[in-house]
């Protein structure tokens, strides 16, 4: 074994056997792009290298799929929106995506392609939010601007609704279903992607991925205090989803989590909660990835795999909820 080699495998500690190489050739380009140091730079500094390293990941689109913007007056102000079509398909569905980055980070670009590819794949319609971002607006703003653009969909659209979120926009996406649980236009479906769900840090995974590759503990305090008003109350559940006192009558849910990456647990807690409660959730953690891997989809192998998992829940969960049953991917509950 080379010293150079020899040097890089101490780097990557207990992940340098656990994560397949095609992987490692993700993070070191994400790193390359967005290194850790990088937290410590003003937020203008980390939002334009974030958008730089998203615009040098993007995927471009599917043929057949377009995409529009537009804008959601709410609250005498106007958030942005962008809707994605297949051309020769009516949609079944429509899904509402909020897009990750710690609510620090992020805009309707930086997910672009991955909406594109929902609505290629599934042929539903999308539409993007994008929400206000901390530091500058405080929790709960990202909130206020997820339920809003949820009503507008409902008060526009009779198609069933799935909310869908990554990481931060899996947060907002189940505040969203817990708050419009009784809506007469609730949503058929939420499908929460590695999400961050405000669980105890003295869980499994925050503890034996406290260090993980692209996502560690320090990153999820970081993000949580940006968006924490003073006395901020980890209780909220508009905050915290998962510490909701009350999970009943919550639409089917799926969550899909990453082996590697302290969040996961708030995935299998989330779960155990809903089923308790009598409702329907699946909880599958996809084994050798870490956070992050939705920019993996199209060059690992095992994101590949994880992604279609992901399209297979976005499709099911429109017929779950309208309580006829649907089949599941039989990759479900490993």
């Amino acid at each position: 074994m080379s010293t150079i080699h020899q040097l890089e495998t101490a780097r990557r500690g207990k992940y340098a056997a656990l994560l397949d190489p095609e992987l490692w050739d993700y993070i070191d380009q994400v790193n390359a792009w967005f290194p850790p140091e990088i937290a410590a730079r003003p937020i203008a500094e980390q939002r334009a290298v974030y958008d730089a390293m998203c615009r040098a990941f993007h995927q471009g689109y599917r043929a057949g799929v377009s995409a529009s913007d537009g804008l959601v007056a709410a609250y005498g102000r106007d958030i942005a929106i962008r809707r994605y079509r297949m051309a020769d398909k009516a949609p079944q569905a429509i899904v509402v995506y909020y897009h990750g980055g710690g609510f620090v980070l992020g805009n309707l670009d930086s997910h672009d392609d991955i909406c594109a590819e929902i609505c290629a794949a599934t042929g539903f319609e999308v539409v993007s939010a994008d929400y206000r971002l901390a530091p500058e607006h405080l929790h709960p703003a990202a909130f206020d601007d997820a339920l809003a653009v949820f009503e507008w969909v409902a008060a526009t659209s009779a198609l069933p609704i799935v909310l869908c979120g990554e990481s931060a926009g899996g947060n907002l996406a189940a505040a969203a279903a817990h708050a419009t649980r009784h809506h007469p236009r609730r949503a058929h479906g939420q499908v929460l992607i590695y999400p961050e769900l405000g669980g105890d840090q003295t869980a499994r995974s925050y503890v034996e991925h406290a260090e993980a590759p692209l996502l560690g503990v320090s990153d999820i305090d970081f993000y949580r205090r940006s968006r924490s008003v003073p006395g901020q109350s980890l209780d909220d559940p508009t905050f915290s989803p998962l510490r909701d006192g009350d999970v009943s009558g919550l639409p089917p849910t799926f969550i899909i989590t990453a082996e590697c990456d302290p969040l996961s647990s708030d995935g299998e807690a989330y779960r155990d909660r809903i089923v308790a409660a009598g409702g329907s959730a699946w909880w599958q953690e996809e084994p050798r990835l870490v956070h992050s891997f939705l920019r993996a989809r199209n060059s690992v192998p095992r994101a590949a795999e994880a992604f279609l998992d992901i399209l297979s829940a976005i499709a099911s969960v429109t017929v779950l909820g309208t309580g006829d049953g649907a089949p599941i991917s039989p990759t479900w509950g490993r």
